[in-house]
């Protein structure tokens, strides 16, 4: 059984929290990002102490969904892992 995939975040990423979402720049990429809060959120989380399996719930429970949004989360990690702001 293989062990559990746990996200971490690159390394480097200067994060800054707006009132309308967060924006990251990566400065070895020499890129800006903008995030919307929930995909703030996902990255946040992504500090190698949660599985990439209980994301979607730690998100459903912090905007008090009814069911955790696992294809959401799941399409966000994907895009994080795309624009280069996951190892």
């Amino acid at each position: 059984m293989s062990e559990p995939e746990r996200p971490i975040r690159a390394d480097g990423l200067e994060i800054n929290i707006m009132h309308d979402g967060v924006v990251i720049y990566q400065r070895d990429r020499n890129k800006i990002h903008y995030l919307n809060h929930t995909a703030g959120l996902v990255l946040e989380l992504c500090d190698g102490t949660h599985e990439a399996s209980d994301l979607a719930a730690i998100v459903g429970e912090t905007y008090g969904l009814p069911e955790p949004p696992h294809d959401d989360v799941a399409s966000c990690l994907q895009e994080l892992a795309a624009k280069e702001l996951l190892r």
